[in-house]
């Protein structure tokens, strides 16, 4: 199904994407607005069975053994209108030895009361490998409920890397929801790159359970809260094997009324397994502000250029 309708190209715009992204036989995709599914494609080695439920989507992605899919699979998820409820339930398999990216679009441009609820299963294989970015575009109303709940399965000497960015529109309510299994020589990264504002409130629960010897793992969250918003962001990460290696790193940046709490919690259960943290709440770097202000920079100015350099 190659053909982009006029509701597809609603969500493709929000997101910033031409139509020709998805008019390429070699790009496979699959565009949702709310549970109607208004695009899919598919490639060679890379099997997708996508069905419509009352208020979202069910679907299952697999990436077939000692498969390489070379160019980047988009899934765009969209809600236009100002209200409705989405549900995604994705279950992903990447076989032995198998490799895949795909970006994420979420799209609400339009939301005043709008739940976006995802629920994950991932399996990835021994030697397999998943990239994943999930970018939001959300309204500047503050109307948007965001859920993303995965449980991730890395197999031995095999990779998960994701990056979760809201940085256009209002967060509203993001409480994300991800844990992580690895195996030997298995490698994780989990990035999160958030910017609140009003009254918008962040969650982040990640954990990382490093079980196989070799295994390594990072957990990041940089954060920007202003106005009255809120950020509560409780990473984890367990060491149960020799020479895993762990790292947690969360950096937020608080203005006017806003709060921010981090819990970074690290657990070693093996005398030859390490584990690292690092956590900072504050202003913006003083040292960079002072360099912008004395460039002729405007203050609210030289301050957004600092936290969107932090954010990236």
């Amino acid at each position: 199904m190659n053909d982009i309708t006029a509701d597809a190209k609603k969500v493709l715009s929000g997101a910033g994407l031409q139509d020709n992204v998805l008019k390429d036989p070699g790009t496979a995709h699959i565009v949702l607005d709310r549970n109607k599914i208004l695009g899919m494609n598919s490639v060679p080695g890379l099997e997708i069975d996508a069905n419509e439920l009352d208020e979202g989507m069910e679907a299952s992605i697999t990436v077939k053994e000692n498969t390489v899919i070379e160019k980047t699979v988009h899934l765009c998820f969209g809600v236009i209108p100002e209200k409705g409820i989405q549900r995604i339930i994705m279950d992903l398999r990447i076989e032995p030895n198998a490799s895949i990216s795909v970006l994420s679009h979420c799209v609400f441009p339009n939301a005043v009361d709008v739940r976006h609820i995802m629920k994950g299963n991932i399996d990835i294989a021994e030697g397999g490998n998943y990239s994943y970015l999930e970018k939001h575009v959300h309204s500047g109303k503050g109307g948007v409920r965001v859920y993303p709940q995965a449980e991730i399965s890395v197999g031995k000497g095999a990779r998960f890397s994701s990056v979760f960015e809201l940085l256009k529109g209002r967060v509203g309510l993001i409480d994300i929801d991800y844990q992580a299994v690895c195996a030997a020589e298995a490698v994780l990264e989990m990035t999160a790159r958030i910017s609140g504002r009003g009254n918008d409130v962040i969650k982040i629960n990640e954990r990382g359970h490093l079980r196989g010897e070799k295994s390594r793992g990072v957990l990041k969250s940089n954060i920007a809260v202003r106005d009255s918003a809120s950020a509560d962001i409780e990473n984890t990460m367990i060491a149960e094997a020799a020479y895993a290696r762990g790292h947690v790193d969360c950096k937020e940046i608080v203005r006017d009324q806003g709060k921010a709490r981090a819990v970074p919690i690290v657990e070693v259960r093996h005398p030859r397994a390490h584990i690292t943290h690092e956590a900072a709440i504050g202003s913006v770097d003083s040292k960079q502000l002072e360099t912008l202000l004395a460039r002729g920079m405007p203050e609210d100015d030289a301050v957004e250029l600092i936290i969107q350099g932090m954010l990236r």
